[in-house]
This record gives C-alpha cells, sequence and structure tokens, in this order.
C-alpha cells in the first residue's frame, strides 16, 4: 500500500478518464502564468542544500497545518534546524488527510524524487536523507526543476519598484523555458496601508519622477509600465478584496491624494474614491499596452494582528472574504467596455459562494473578439484542491463555455508545485470521464480529448500569444 498510493491511473476512476489524461493531457507542455517563484534563483540556477529549503521555507500551506497540529513556531518559521523541520513536516503528513496537502506531498515526491513511500513520522528521516541528497545536486537546480516537469512558460510577479534584472538575465541565457513577468502595483494602490509614502518615494526615485500630485503618480506607473513591457512584460496581476468602483471628481482625487502625502488621515469613503481612479487609470493603460490583466479578488488578509506584527505578511494568516463582489465588479468592467478599453481579463475567485457569479459575469463582456476574452480563472489559494477545482469547472460548464478554459496555474512560490498541473488535469479527466461512463456526454474521444488538450495548454497558448 505504501508503494503504490501515488499510481498511474491516481484519481481516474474509468477507463474514459484513464484514456483523456494518458492520451491528451498528461504530456502537454506547462504553462504556468501566474507564480511567485523567485526569479533571482532562476537566473543563478540555484542548487538547494536540502529538502525543507525548497519544500518548506516560504510554504504557509504547509505552516498552518503544522501549527493546527501543535507544532511549535520553531519548527516552522523559527530557529529549528532544517532536517528538524522537516521530521515535524513528516509528523504533520498523516494529519493532513482529506486536505490537499496530503495530495501534493506525495504526488511532489513522486515526481521530483521518485520517492512513493508515504511520508509520516516513521518515515520522514530517511526521506528527508533521500530527497535532500538529489536536492542538493547540479540535476535538481532551480532550471532542471522546471524542465523536469516540461515547463514551457513561467510568469512571476513583480512590483513597479523592481529592475526586473533577473528578468533580463534570463532573457539573454540559453535557458529553454521562457521565464517572464506579471506587474502588480497594489501597493500604489492601497492609499491607507502602512507605509504608503514611504512606498510612493521610492516608486518615485525608481520612475525617475518627484511625485508630489496625483498626475505625478500616474506618471511614474506609466513609466513602469513601459519599462516592464520593454523587458517583455505582458500581464498584469491584482489581489484586491474587491474591485474598487465609486464615483469621483479628478479634484477629488487631486484633493485626497495631497492629503495622503501630507500625512494626514483619510476616511474609508476617500480611499475608496482614490482606489477606483488608480484602478481604473492602471486598466486603461493596460489596454492600451495590449496586457492581459489578473485580478485576484475575495482574500480576507493579516486576521491575526500579533502574529503579522511578528512574522509580516503571507505567512499563513488570511481567509476568505465575505466581500460584495458582483455590482461593483459589473461597473468596473463596463466601464471600461464602454470606452472600448476592456483588455484580456481572467477573474480568479477565493469565495466559492461567488462562484456563479463570476461564471455569469464573464459572459458579459466576452463580446466576439476574442476566444474567451473574459476568464473565470481556476480555483486558486484555499480552492486550487479537488472539491473547490471541481466547483469551478461545474459553474464555468452550466453557465459559460468550459472549452475555452485556459486551464491551471500554481500561484506558488515554490519550485516543486508544479504537479498541481498534473492533479488539475487528473481532476478535469476524470470529471469528463464520469460523465462519458454515465451517458451524460458521448464516447466522442476525439473531441473531448481534443477539448482536454485545450484546457491542458492549446487555450493558453493562445490566448496568451506566447
Amino acid at each position: 500500500m505504501s508503494t503504490s498510493f501515488i499510481h498511474d491511473n491516481f484519481l481516474l476512476e474509468n477507463k474514459f478518464a484513464e484514456e483523456l489524461y494518458h492520451n491528451y493531457s498528461k504530456n502537454q507542455p506547462i504553462i504556468d502564468y501566474h507564480n511567485h517563484l523567485n526569479p533571482q534563483f532562476i537566473a543563478e540556477d540555484k542548487i538547494f542544500d536540502n529538502i525543507t529549503n525548497v519544500w518548506i521555507n516560504g510554504d504557509h500551506y504547509k505552516w498552518r497545518a503544522m501549527r493546527t497540529l501543535g507544532i511549535n513556531e520553531q519548527f516552522i518559521t523559527g530557529n529549528g534546524s532544517d532536517k528538524d523541520k522537516f521530521l515535524n513536516w513528516g509528523k504533520t503528513v498523516p494529519y493532513t488527510m482529506r486536505n490537499p496537502l496530503y495530495h501534493w506531498t506525495h504526488l511532489e515526491l513522486a515526481r521530483y524524487f521518485d520517492i512513493t513511500e508515504l511520508l509520516n513520522e516513521k518515515s520522514a528521516e530517511s526521506i528527508y536523507e533521500q530527497a535532500s541528497a538529489k536536492i542538493n545536486s547540479p540535476e535538481y537546480s532551480t532550471r532542471n526543476l522546471l524542465k523536469k516537469v516540461n515547463a514551457e512558460f513561467v510568469c512571476t510577479t513583480e512590483d513597479p519598484i523592481d529592475n526586473l534584472e533577473f528578468h533580463q538575465q534570463l532573457a539573454k541565457s540559453d535557458f529553454t523555458t521562457k521565464v517572464s513577468t506579471a506587474f502588480r502595483p497594489d501597493k500604489a494602490i492601497l492609499i491607507s496601508n502602512d507605509g504608503y509614502n514611504d512606498y510612493i518615494d521610492t516608486l518615485g526615485q525608481t520612475a525617475g519622477v518627484t511625485i508630489n500630485t496625483y498626475s505625478d503618480l500616474c506618471s511614474a506607473l506609466r513609466n513602469r509600465i513601459d519599462y516592464f513591457d520593454k523587458n517583455g512584460c505582458r500581464l498584469c496581476d491584482h489581489g484586491l478584496d474587491q474591485v474598487y468602483f465609486e464615483n469621483y471628481t479628478e479634484s477629488e482625487i487631486n484633493a485626497i491624494f495631497k492629503k495622503k502625502r501630507e500625512n494626514a488621515v483619510l476616511s474609508n469613503e476617500e480611499a475608496l474614491k482614490f482606489q477606483s481612479a488608480i484602478l481604473f487609470f492602471l486598466f486603461e493603460t493596460y489596454h492600451e499596452f495590449g496586457w492581459v490583466q489578473q485580478l485576484h479578488l475575495g482574500a480576507l488578509r493579516n486576521n491575526n494582528a500579533r502574529m503579522h506584527r511578528i512574522l509580516g505578511p503571507d505567512t499563513g494568516w488570511d481567509s476568505i472574504g465575505d466581500y460584495p463582489q458582483a455590482q461593483k465588479l459589473s461597473g468596473f468592467l463596463n466601464a471600461l467596455d464602454s470606452k472600448d478599453k476592456l483588455a484580456k481579463t481572467i477573474i480568479y475567485n477565493l469565495n466559492p459562494a461567488d462562484n456563479e457569479v463570476m461564471a455569469t459575469m464573464i459572459g458579459n463582456f466576452n463580446d466576439g473578439s476574442v476566444k474567451g476574452k473574459v476568464q473565470f480563472g481556476s480555483g486558486w489559494w484555499f480552492l486550487d484542491q479537488k472539491d473547490g477545482m471541481t466547483k469551478q469547472l461545474n459553474a464555468l460548464s452550466n453557465m459559460g463555455l468550459i472549452s475555452c478554459f485556459i486551464g491551471m496555474l500554481t500561484d506558488s512560490r515554490s519550485f516543486l508545485s508544479f504537479p498541481r498541473h498534473e492533479y488539475f488535469r487528473r481532476i478535469l479527466c476524470n470529471l469528463l470521464g464520469d460523465e462519458i461512463k454515465r451517458g451524460e456526454l458521448p464516447n466522442d474521444m476525439e473531441w473531448i480529448g481534443k477539448m482536454v488538450s485545450d484546457i491542458s495548454y492549446n487555450n493558453a497558448k493562445e490566448y496568451f500569444k506566447f
């Protein structure tokens, strides 16, 4: 049992699912169009010291599980040894059954290290030694890890102040996997955040613009968009609780920004007006540059103030928010469309209660100009698991065209997360295979197989023009 949990037909429940996966999906290259990989590690072809460095450090999914089990923070983000951190993760893994971590863990061990033994407290030390011996070799450098999973394209995510030096190095290298970036200017939008003025000063220095007025801010952001574009960027990304779409006047926005630069406290209404204005400016500019725009909506971030003070953001203290989404999102997209300035758009939803909202919203702005112009993005973060992905696929199928879907992405900081593409593909093939078996879909393997290939790879290839 311990050597066969991950097998060729894992998650594939009948012959139709098996045929779809093995013949039409399995061998398709990976286009990972949104992740948070460190481009410096790729440019320098980093070799990790041990399995903990590449697999546990920085992974807040694992950290949340370990904390829930009662593991001391010393062995999570603290000063515990790398080996002790891994042993504590090994101890945790059996308790993650029915959490996607259990599947991901064993898929990653199997695909990268050919380890099919179940990870638990008894096997942890042996697996640590086996995996670390491999990861600490040139064959397992970051570039080779990407080659190992047939990654054709990966797109990291950078702030406007980034100089993109590592992307420039990669563009001149002979690395066969194409690496690009997405522009993420949320720190320039969220005007109520601590440290906003310091950030704007840094943005101005980077752009060569003294930012005193709102017009200056727009000039600096446009400067950085142009810089990113010249360095091969063709996507933006925004991680927001919801889309901002309030009525405002130009004079109001100028006054609000001036007030902020003078370190005065803004009201919630003022912040929302400003965020609406700058977001609209950015999306008009993305359209001008022909970029694809991504909206990650619905996260409630940094809930544990005490731990946020100690460890900072992105350390495992976020959850699903229940923000109202439909009306503002519709108004925002409609305002752009009315000016013929709505670019290709991908909308990712974190609250499963809003799946049908998003699945129907995209249909309002698919105008026939581009196949799948506005996309309901794959289940992400808390929803990139079997149930979450299935619900997203079902909502999209019921209310749109799943055949036009651009498929999966990792949204991860880990170089070992790419089997999530395999996980998604197996879930997709099993969903369709089950419906063929039940007679809800015809046994037309040529057509349904083409649809699987398209969702796995071809649609993204066409959509992004990589």
